[in-house]
């Protein structure tokens, strides 16, 4: 069957399903298409994906694109009163637009039911606005925030944009009534169509706003991050690590011959990573990437196992780590330290002389590392700075380096992305609080071990797939048409070229061309955020930035419970298990779904105390110069980032200069029709910080440094439907 017949096919079949969605291998399936031709068949729903003919969502399945009708889905309010509902089920419209009279007092993440109406057409594309009809379920019934004192009333103005308008706090018991104070309020009295403002009581002091600790104590009761460990998590904990003999399991390959180090930041403390390799004479090597085997120690269903899942993830904020298992696990028993026996599952990847793999070997092993490396150490060592560390060290870390530049020159032969998005580190005083920053150490130990920790997941994946056993993997989809669409007119916006269907070569080309420029940022962020979110699934999808046709998570159990799936799968290819289910595939996919959640609130979790601790540094600097580029423009002004800080500001039109200004956001643009100034994407800036709002997670900049004016050619005039500075 040709591709086009199968485009065909697709469509016959999912119209006969009226509207039901299916994950795609699931679909192959039902339509009796064979391994051998599901490749074929992969392309032809992804071309049809990214013409918009179908289109992915919830569980990444398929389905027809919506029409108008009613929808359901997550609403997220913005402060102004309107907002936007996702769908929970894919939609050719994306997020809908909901007017602010039509809202119905749903609040920011509620689920909601809305009915759909067309708009008119704007730029040859029909528009659409909901009206929220039905609130089937609350998001949050709690709210974090601030206690302030109002004309006799106390209210909780809340942080971050969970919740955009004031709680009314009744009953302030007389101990605590202090303005200043953070506090977590149970919601008792929600909004209506009236505009009520929502009521509540208080739940929890958690101190003193704008202490960095109360501050960081406060994000983890917004995202429902747990404290502590239970203590029956902690019992079972400490008994797993007291009972641990390093000599039991004699059946495991015993690596003590080897010569293995683990290379980690100077302030890491569990190690879940280690690496040896053995050159061989015929050019050939074998690279040893050796995980600490937690599965060893975790058992399913266990209270530890029950609490790791239901965590999903460790989360790290400056100097305070929620982690995934309790610490006797985490920086004990599974953690591999410097001349410490511990177990470990072992991938042996052997390459030829151009760094193409050859074969892969899973085992349970145990090693003993002969050496705790930092980055740096080991970069001094790559370096020929090798005075105190053992010759068998010295040659093994060369050897890496050795190995590690050929892997990557292979892999961006095959399109392996490199954005260049510089990261920075916090400077923190004694009580947390952000003094400054400094660049991220980016010595190449960093990609050695990043090759290798990619080529061990991608290794693995690629084993468990050919036993034909279930594994979470970790996808990221192709980006569609219209998501390179908009790439293109950014990067147009900033005056280069990307063709209209760029490949990854395209893209590291155009990365690559505009390094060490002022629009380099912009556009790097902007391809980011041009990329679909990497997610887990058991689906055979591949990750477009990696190049991979098959991913998976292996390398970091101690702190991603998708690694420890993994895992017991990698137990059971070892012991020869062939056996699988249908039930067996529905609960990893079921899991997979909401691991890829756990992992979502983490990340939003870290960067809004990032945010948080350097907004609060920066408030006392109201005043001050820094140099900035611009990286978006909307109808209220301009987006500037602040490289240093690596934080956005907004300077709103007001503070651009007394002109009339006229907006082209299509081209990235703003231009003074009076005097000509012009600001656009990419443009270094120097601004002054105007205003910062710690509790709404926003500042507000102001331009001290013009750009060269263009030559005026028009005298002064207020032009119809331009915005007055």
């Amino acid at each position: 069957m040709t591709e086009k017949n199968y485009t065909e096919s697709i469509l016959k079949f999912m119209s006969n399903r009226k509207g039901k969605n299916v994950r795609p291998r699931k679909l192959a399936r039902m339509m009796g298409i064979s391994e051998r031709d599901y490749g074929d068949f992969r392309a032809a729903y992804k071309k049809l994906r990214d013409s918009g003919r179908l289109v992915m969502g919830a569980k990444n399945a398929i389905a027809l694109p919506g029409s108008t009708g009613t929808l359901e889905g997550r609403f997220s309010s913005n402060p102004r009163g309107f907002g936007f509902i996702s769908p929970l089920e894919p939609d050719s419209r994306g997020d809908l637009f909901v007017p602010p009279d039509k809202t119905a007092g749903a609040m920011n993440g509620d689920l909601v039911v809305a009915r759909v109406k067309k708009q008119g057409k704007r730029g040859g594309r029909m528009r659409y606005a909901g009206e929220i009809v039905e609130i089937k379920e609350r998001a949050s019934s709690r709210c974090v925030g601030t206690l302030e004192l109002t004309d006799g009333f106390w209210f909780l103005l809340p942080d971050g944009r969970s919740f955009t308008t004031p709680v009314i706090v009744r009953d302030v018991p007389s101990h605590i009534r202090k303005p200043g104070t953070k506090a977590v309020v149970e919601i008792t009295e929600y909004p209506d169509e009236s505009g009520e403002l929502p009521a509540g009581v208080i739940e929890e002091i958690l101190g003193e706003a704008g202490v960095p600790a109360v501050e960081i104590l406060a994000v983890m009761r917004a995202y429902n991050l747990p404290e502590r460990f239970p203590e029956r998590v902690l019992d079972e904990a400490g008994r797993t690590a007291r009972g641990f003999s390093g000599d039991r399991e004699k059946t495991r390959r015993d690596l003590a011959g080897l010569t293995v180090v683990t290379i980690d930041p100077e302030t890491a403390r569990d190690f879940d990573d280690a690496i040896s390799l053995e050159e061989k004479e015929n050019g050939a090597v074998t690279l040893g990437v050796h995980i600490a085997d937690v599965s060893s120690f975790v058992k399913p269903d266990s209270p530890v196992d029950e609490e790791a899942y239901r965590r999903g993830t460790s989360v790290y904020f400056p100097r305070k780590v929620v982690p995934m298992l309790p610490e006797a696990l985490s920086n004990g028993v599974c953690s591999l330290q410097e001349g410490q026996r511990r177990f470990v599952k072992s991938a042996f990847i052997t390459y030829d002389s151009k760094g193409e793999p050859l074969s892969a070997e899973l085992a349970n092993c145990a090693i003993t590392s002969a050496k705790r490396l930092t980055y740096e150490e080991a970069q001094d060592i790559c370096d020929g700075k090798t005075k105190g560390f053992p010759k068998k060290v010295v040659a093994l870390v060369q050897a890496m380096e050795r190995l590690a530049r050929i892997i990557e020159k292979r892999r961006e032969r095959r399109g392996m992305l490199h954005l260049d998005l510089p990261e920075i580190e916090l400077d923190l005083d004694d009580g947390g609080a952000v003094t400054g920053t400094r660049p991220a150490d980016t010595s190449y130990t960093h990609k050695i071990i990043e090759m290798f920790m990619v080529e061990a997941n991608e290794a693995v994946a690629r084993t468990l797939t050919a036993a034909e056993l279930p594994v979470i993997r970790r996808i990221h989809p192709d980006p569609g048409a219209e998501a390179f669409e908009q790439l293109g007119e950014f990067v147009r916006a900033c005056g280069c070229k990307l063709p209209p269907n760029p490949s990854r070569a395209d893209l590291q080309r155009l990365v690559d061309d505009v390094r060490g420029k002022p629009e380099s940022y912009a556009i790097n962020l902007a391809m980011l955020r041009s990329f679909e979110k990497a997610t887990y699934s058991p689906e055979e999808v591949g990750h477009f930035a990696l190049a991979s046709s098959n991913y998976c998570h292996f390398t970091s159990p101690i702190r991603r419970y998708p690694d420890l799936e993994v895992h017991r799968m990698v137990d059971r290819y070892i012991e020869g298990a062939r056996d699988v289910d249908e039930k067996e595939v529905k609960a990893l996919a079921e899991k997979a779904d909401f691991l890829s959640s756990r992992e979502r609130t983490a990340a939003a979790a870290e960067m809004e105390v990032r945010l948080v601790l350097v907004l609060q540094h920066l408030k006392t600097r109201m005043g001050e110069d820094f140099e900035g580029v611009v990286t978006g423009v909307a109808e209220m002004g301009l987006f500037v980032q602040l490289g240093q800080f690596m934080v956005d500001g907004l300077v709103r039109l007001q503070n651009l200069g007394d002109d009339w200004w006229e907006i082209d956001a299509r081209r990235g643009r703003v231009r003074g029709d009076v005097s000509g100034r012009v600001y656009k994407l990419g443009q270094k800036v120097k601004v002054r910080i105007a205003s910062v709002d710690v509790a709404l997670r926003q500042m507000d900049l102001a331009i001290v440094e013009e750009s060269r004016p263009e030559k005026k050619k028009r005298k002064r005039r207020r032009p119809s439907g331009l915005s007055n500075g």
